[in-house]
């Protein structure tokens, strides 16, 4: 036994141990995430069933998806207002069952509890549909007949058709609506905007002639009549668009017989599940979950899609990666190659080690504090003060949170490309001294060529960690819901003083800020996959540019 201790094998039995604990939990969280969020997309039965009390009789018709059941205590269920037979005991337990039965329009909630005491047996009409909607949450009930301008077009056999090829139609004039008004309309507000701002800006010129002055303002006069007759084409396509798009009404029942007339234009999809193949089903769960990768979001973030936080968060982690790589390099290159050593070197590393310890809500109230509000005012005085009050490059935005978070990250990368520079061999540098290059020569051509996989471990640590920061991003460009991408048609093309939308930001929104937590529960876990999976592509992008150098530089030392 002393002779194994001493051979050092229980600490390669524990380390291993270790690890595969560690792989164990990371596989296992990865995996919980995973079933919980993307089982929210498979279709889920709808179901039907009457509740009451059981000595009074059964009357309310509930129809629904089933989320969860869970067991409770008779006390509990009694003060939950669960009708309880005087039979069962204190120390009983009852099951109930969260159902979510939609329809707020017309029940007011979306979800609610029922004890199996109080239920008949389930029951699975092949008819009943689940309609998805841009307001008011999911419909739940019965397809009766589609009305096109009040009167009636389809009913009976083949009613379900004619409503999948509306629901259809309606999308089409939606997304052109939605093309027109932020695209078109857009662009003419945009520049109607500029030519305020610069007849503002001539206005205020106090060296401008007034011949000058008269013609320029006749120009931008000319220009804004001209987009004045843009605008009214646009709002009279804008007209058209949208008495096409509420042309149609479906008129369906919910439980209880109760007639509902909903607009087709508000649908953005129909399904009936109960009626599914497998083979639909697992259509209609990849068409779902492409639907949440690439839609907007709607109902406070409970609804709709994640596209403008994937969109946001890829792009300051790119804008974040240009920023903080040139600045770490050169800091470790100067500190490794160039510095003298001494006590003030020395001060310098420790302060650096210490900032990668900072909280990171520090990084995001300096970067509030001198970014945004010294930088980015100093930007509106000299460049934009026809503006002014309201800020352009004074307030949040995409810049100042790649700014701060390459800021938090900078530590990171000077420690491992000083890292990456120590560990090249004094013989390469000697070799190549000897062979008669100099010394920015030795380095530029042969040291750091030879440090870039250390450089890209760096950068790897980086994007992992600014990809899921959130607090110091909500105070320097982060928002709950962002009008317009910082890319779009409209010149300059990239538009850092937005503000943009980013998954961390997203999944604390939604989870700890939603009006339905019931909701948003599954897109929590969703938006934390889809955020993981993210940062993974992002990482095996590095690492493979990362392995590529490392082969390469290799291959060029042998």
């Amino acid at each position: 036994m002393k002779l194994w201790w001493k051979s050092g094998a229980p600490w390669v039995w524990l380390n291993a141990g270790a690890v595969a604990i560690s792989v164990i939990m990371v596989v296992g969280l990865i995996g919980l995430i995973a079933v919980r969020g993307l089982s929210h997309f498979y279709p889920t039965e709808i179901v039907e069933f009457q509740v009451g009390d059981p000595e009074l009789g059964l009357g309310q018709m509930v129809m629904g998806e089933h989320v969860r059941a869970e067991t409770i205590p008779v006390p509990v269920a009694r003060d939950a207002g669960i009708a309880v037979p005087p039979e069962l005991g204190d120390g009983e337990l009852v099951t109930r069952h969260l159902i979510k039965q939609g329809n707020r329009d017309v029940t007011g909630n979306d979800f609610a509890w029922y004890a199996d005491l109080q239920m008949t047996e389930w029951q699975a009409p092949p008819d009943a549909m689940r309609l998805e909607r841009r307001e008011w949450g999911d419909f739940y009930g019965y397809p009766l007949r589609v009305l096109e301008d009040g009167e009636v077009v389809a009913e009976g056999e083949g009613l379900w058709d004619t409503v999948q090829s509306r629901v259809a139609r309606a999308n089409i004039l939606y997304g052109e609506l939605n093309r027109v008004e932020r695209n078109d309309v857009g662009v003419i507000s945009s520049e109607m905007e500029e030519l305020r701002l610069r007849e503002r800006a001539l206005q205020r010129d106090p060296d401008i002639e007034p011949a000058a002055l008269q013609a320029q303002l006749s120009q931008i006069q000319d220009r804004q009549a001209i987009l004045d007759q843009e605008f009214q084409v646009l709002s009279s396509e804008i007209d058209i668009l949208r008495r096409e798009l509420y042309r149609d009404t479906l008129v369906a029942t919910v439980t209880g017989g109760q007639e509902v007339q909903i607009r087709v234009g508000d649908i953005v999809r129909a399904v009936k599940p109960n009626s599914l193949t497998l083979t639909d089903k697992v259509v209609e769960y990849l068409q779902q979950f492409w639907a949440f990768v690439s839609g907007e979001p709607r109902e406070a973030n409970t609804a709709g899609g994640i596209f403008p936080a994937i969109f946001g968060t890829v792009t300051m982690v790119l804008l974040m990666s240009m920023i903080v790589s040139p600045f770490g390099v050169l800091a470790a290159i100067y500190l490794r190659e160039y510095a003298k050593q001494g006590p003030l070197l020395r001060l310098i590393r420790i302060s650096v080690y210490n900032l990668a310890g900072v909280p990171s809500i520090v990084y995001g109230v300096f970067g509030l504090g001198f970014f945004i509000y010294t930088m980015g005012g100093s930007i509106d005085q000299l460049f934009y003060s026809e503006r002014l009050p309201s800020p352009t490059f004074g307030s949040p935005a995409l810049i100042w949170a790649s700014l701060t978070l390459a800021l938090l990250t900078l530590p990171v990368v000077i420690v491992s490309t000083e890292e990456g520079l120590s560990r090249i061999p004094s013989s390469v540098r000697h070799g190549s001294l000897a062979l008669g290059a100099t010394k920015s020569e030795t380095l530029w051509k042969v040291v750091v060529p030879l440090a870039t996989p250390a450089m890209m471990t760096g950068m790897i640590l980086a994007i992992a960690r600014a990809a899921g920061e959130v607090a110091p991003l909500m105070l320097v460009g982060v928002v709950k819901l962002a009008p317009t991408l910082p890319v779009d048609s409209t010149f300059p093309f990239i538009h850092l003083e937005r503000q943009i939308m980013h998954l961390g930001f997203h999944i604390y929104d939604v989870g700890f800020q939603s009006p339905n937590v019931e909701a948003a529960r599954p897109l929590v876990y969703a938006t934390a996959l889809v955020l993981v999976i993210l940062i993974i592509v992002l990482n095996l992008t590095a690492i493979s540019i990362r392995n590529r150098l490392r082969e390469r530089y290799r291959a060029a030392s042998d």
